[in-house]
């Protein structure tokens, strides 16, 4: 199920734009990434898709039907929604949290603790924290349960406003994975909002990097925004030229090449050969920004090809 935005404005009534004739396509089961500063637009843009906000011009299609025409609390029910607070009910213990939504739907109440409890599994949370209340589980947990009860609708669209901001930096990758994997393996079309460079280019398969006032610098693949970068706004904002995303290479004593970032932490290993048989990278491997990039030297780049995974613990870089 696609998303269009088609030349969609929003000026609120003392004359405030806070989005100017915006289009994208998002095609059915893919990751749109709106990436901006705060006052960008890219939640009021998000908050369309569900009828949270109405644009003033322009409008909305959800699988090609304009979701103006749609009855708004039906709408948000088949629409999964992850906010930054996660968004609990601190009166309701998890596994009814997660219930919510299909029990507005109309399924009785074992039938829907059944499809929650199948959630919690799928976000990767053990069952016994079903029992517990939000206030007990970490900040982790909660945004998991967040993305649990989102998806427990079984929503073919997933929106998420900066979901994993108020987390840790480890927390943050492992929930980036999971997302990752969820998307995939259920088929959800996912738009993300974020501020973070490194989780939009981790995330999307398209980004959008937004000016103040909704305003569209760049749209691309996360390799074209950093190979290809539109005007100076944009390769600023990414840190291309800051040093922000230069690698270096250097040979390892074992043959082929070591991957650091700027602060000589290890991204990774480019195997001895990879690079004069044209390959772009190996599994478990982060590619150096320029294939011919000789040892020690600074290239800018993002450190890995669109789609391309982390290392996980156990491999080199990780």
């Amino acid at each position: 199920m696609g998303i269009e935005f088609r030349n969609v404005g929003k000026t609120y009534p003392d004359g405030t734009t806070a989005v100017r004739d915006f289009s994208l396509d998002v095609p059915s089961r893919s990751t749109a990434v709106l990436l901006g500063s705060s006052g960008c637009g890219k939640t009021t843009l998000l908050r369309m898709v569900n009828r949270m906000v109405d644009p003033t011009e322009g409008a909305v299609l959800v699988d090609g039907e304009d979701v103006a025409q749609a009855a708004p609390v039906g709408l948000r029910r088949r629409i999964g929604y992850v906010m930054q607070s996660a968004g609990l009910l601190p009166h309701r213990r998890v596994i009814d949290n997660v219930a919510t939504v299909p029990r507005l739907n109309g399924a009785d109440r074992r039938e829907a603790r059944s499809r929650a409890q199948e959630m919690l599994e799928i976000v990767g949370l053990d069952a016994s924290l079903g029992r517990r209340y939000p206030d007990q589980l970490s900040g982790g947990q909660q945004q998991r349960v967040g993305v649990a009860r989102a998806l427990a609708g079984d929503p073919h669209i997933l929106l998420m406003d900066e979901p994993f901001g108020a987390v840790d930096p480890l927390v943050r990758r492992e929930l980036q994975t999971e997302i990752m994997r969820i998307r995939t393996e259920l088929e959800k079309t996912v738009v993300f909002v974020t501020h973070d460079v490194e989780e939009a280019l981790t995330l999307g398969d398209q980004v959008v990097v937004l000016r103040e006032g909704g305003e569209v610098a760049q749209t691309g693949t996360p390799r074209e925004l950093v190979e290809e970068p539109a005007d100076a706004f944009v390769a600023r904002f990414l840190g291309i030229g800051t040093g922000e995303r230069s690698l270096s290479a250097h040979r390892r004593a074992t043959g082929g090449w070591a991957i650091e970032d700027p602060n000589g932490r290890p991204l990774g290993v480019v195997e001895a050969g990879a690079l004069s048989s044209g390959a772009t990278s190996a599994p478990g491997t982060v590619p150096p920004a320029h294939e011919a990039a000789p040892p020690g030297s600074n290239q800018p780049g993002h450190g890995r090809s669109p789609g391309q995974r982390r290392p996980s613990g156990d491999e080199p870089g990780a």
